[in-house]
């Protein structure tokens, strides 16, 4: 085994995607689709892309994508909307491997690593963390975000709903007629190579909101079409009088369904028009996509404790270089603090 550090996307054998079709698994966040449309939108400010690798001949064992500064800090490669990060690791040897990627990673003179969103029972994180202290790195988690999710565990729409608070579902019942009887409205439901071209509706409905104007439409664009190509993406958006006044954005891969983008014309607000949307898409991934888990991705918003059940944390991982004198390490750790608001 040997450590390789790419540049560059296009530097990575081709084996590696025999990586990604097992990590994908465990996220849609964790596929090559993902990193690559974030590629060119996030490595400004002097960053450049890091690919830490471990290889066995031509095999891709880990990957950990990496923006690294001119400051020789690593940043978890992400973006704004990324809800979840970790290291790309095989499932063999994997002890070999993290020992050959810490040593890596302290040879390419680095100064910290800073990774974030992270799950706090991340095995393949805690094994980095501990080939890192090894290496001489000052390691600790901090908090950053909640994550609601939903097991099903093998109920219909119909169970799931029957378990929302009652005030919630006579609010949709409520609400539904009232739209339905005042001005009527429409749900279309698009996937595939449908996504993309709706997705000017959802930008209109983005722009409605109580949002501010969508900042990343080249960004968007690109995870739409790389998710809606492999058939990931379900957006829904909700009409009234062909006008799209709520739109929202779900991605559905190996039994987990992912609420990535939401919003509402707040014009309609009084209508619930997004509480109707959601129950739309609820009942199209638990009845036809059969989901088994239903993730809300992070924040604490108060609504979402209505439509999950489980809350999770998310963390930064935080290792800084122990160097002599204390100063530098002071120094580059109140850096990396700042950075994390704490």
């Amino acid at each position: 085994m040997k450590f390789v550090c790419y540049s560059d996307w296009n530097q990575l054998p081709d084996s590696a995607d025999a990586l990604f079709e097992q990590t994908k698994k465990e996220s849609v966040f964790l596929s090559r689709t993902w990193f690559e449309s974030l590629t060119s939108y996030v490595l400004e400010d002097g960053l450049t892309l890091a690919l830490a690798c471990v290889v066995a001949g031509d095999k891709v064992m880990s990957i950990l994508p990496l923006m690294k500064s001119a400051e020789n800090t690593g940043y978890s490669l992400k973006h704004k909307y990324t809800p979840f990060y970790s290291l790309l690791l095989e499932n063999d040897d994997q002890e070999q491997i993290l020992d050959c990627l810490g040593q890596g990673l302290s040879q390419m003179a680095l100064n910290g690593l800073l990774l974030e969103p992270v799950a706090d029972n991340d095995r393949k994180l805690a094994g980095l963390q501990r080939v890192m202290e090894t290496a001489g790195f000052r390691c600790s988690l901090t908090f950053r975000s909640y994550n609601w999710i939903y097991r099903l565990q093998g109920q219909s729409y119909a169970d799931y709903m029957a378990a929302r608070p009652a005030k919630l579902r006579n609010t949709i019942s409520r609400k539904r007629r009232k739209l339905e009887r005042e001005h009527g409205y429409d749900i279309c439901l698009y996937t595939g190579d449908d996504v993309s071209q709706a997705m000017s509706d959802y930008y209109a409905v983005y722009c409605a909101s109580w949002k501010q104007n969508e900042q990343n439409i080249g960004i968007m664009a690109d995870i739409v079409t790389g998710f809606s190509r492999l058939g990931w993406s379900r957006l829904a958006i909700l009409y009234i009088k062909g006008q799209p006044v709520a739109a929202q954005l779900w991605f559905v891969h190996h039994g987990t369904a992912s609420i990535f983008r939401l919003a509402y014309d707040e014009a309609w607000k009084s209508y619930s028009t997004g509480s109707i949307l959601t129950c739309f898409l609820m009942e199209y991934v638990i009845d036809v996509d059969k989901v088994e888990e239903i993730d809300f991705l992070l924040g604490n918003d108060a609504y979402k404790q209505d439509w999950m059940s489980e809350r999770r944390e998310r963390f930064a991982l935080c290792c800084v270089k122990e160097v002599r004198p204390v100063g530098r390490y002071g120094r580059l750790a109140e850096s990396l603090k700042r950075r994390l608001k704490i």
